[in-house]
């Protein structure tokens, strides 16, 4: 079995006019394959252009930006002409490569869908012999995305990339790493079955879980899993969305600045040139 290594709490910033809670990098550490956890909830604010809320156009190298949309939608525009919106249970899924600038913003539809956004944005990384590849972008709607659903019904699975239980996801990866967005209804339960040499993890945005009915997670609360196993359940305690995760670890050098994350500090500084000199594109917003 599975078991839980640590559980994380993360901390409070923002992110352009989004509240964001931290969870990765945890004390200055990655979780190979995932660098960055962002849980992110945004107001939609009627008193300011909708074209202004949201974040920004801002740049990438070297790894996959990755929206997992619960509500609301996300609106993408990036230097390489891509403008898609995608709304809950979709997913965006940004393959930076050699550079790219996006935006992510509240979709002017906002306010017909809850007025509240609320997403993970989660980094992947990219191995070296890929991280000067072109950039890619992937949306994957609800209705697109490969979905389980328990015989009882009480447990939604759906899978934008990689494979659970023979399920597998459309997004393609260059490493075998799996992502999941699980809604549980209470009483809901489901067994995952991971490589035991990745790392995996299960976030809670909303509600309580237990993992092999010994550790409790709730609200906001990341569970980091060991290598003693391929198995885990997960029971709702009450009802749930939460995140399931797992990668097989990359084992390279990490050089992080910013929004580039290469392998050497020398590559870092190619990319913050690259950038200045509009080599990632330019991005004007609709």
């Amino acid at each position: 079995m599975k078991t839980v290594q640590k559980i994380l709490t993360g901390r409070s910033i923002n992110v352009g006019s989004i509240q964001v809670q931290e969870l990765l990098p945890h004390n200055g550490e990655f979780f190979n394959p995932f660098l960055v956890f962002h849980h992110g909830i945004a107001i939609a604010d009627m008193d300011i252009p909708i074209s202004q809320q949201g974040v920004g156009p801002h740049p990438h190298r070297g790894f996959s930006a990755v929206s997992f949309i619960y509500r609301g939608g996300v609106h993408h525009q990036d230097s390489r002409g891509n403008n898609h919106k995608v709304y809950a249970g979709g997913t965006q899924w940004t393959s930076a490569g050699m550079g790219i600038i996006h935006s992510e913003r509240v979709p002017n539809d906002i306010f017909e869908n809850g007025g509240e956004q609320e997403l993970l944005q989660v980094w992947i990384n990219t191995p070296a012999d890929h991280k000067m590849d072109q950039p890619k972008y992937y949306p994957a709607t609800a209705a697109e995305t490969p979905t389980i659903i328990s015989e009882d019904g009480l447990t939604t699975i759906r899978i934008p990339a990689g494979d659970i239980n023979g399920t597998k996801g459309i997004i393609p990866t260059f490493t075998d790493v799996t992502t999941a967005m699980v809604e549980m209804q209470i009483g809901g339960k489901y067994t995952f079955n991971f490589n035991a040499s990745h790392n995996t993890l299960v976030y809670v945005l909303k509600g309580t879980i237990t993992i092999n009915h010994q550790e409790t997670l709730t609200t906001k609360q990341m569970a980091l899993m060991n290598h003693d196993g391929t198995n885990f359940s997960i029971e709702a305690l009450d009802d749930t969305m939460l995140f399931v995760g797992s990668g097989a670890l990359i084992n390279e050098p990490i050089a992080s600045h910013g929004p580039f994350v290469m392998n050497t500090q020398t590559e870092i500084m190619e990319a913050f040139k690259d950038y200045q000199q509009g080599k990632m594109g330019v991005l004007i917003e609709a």
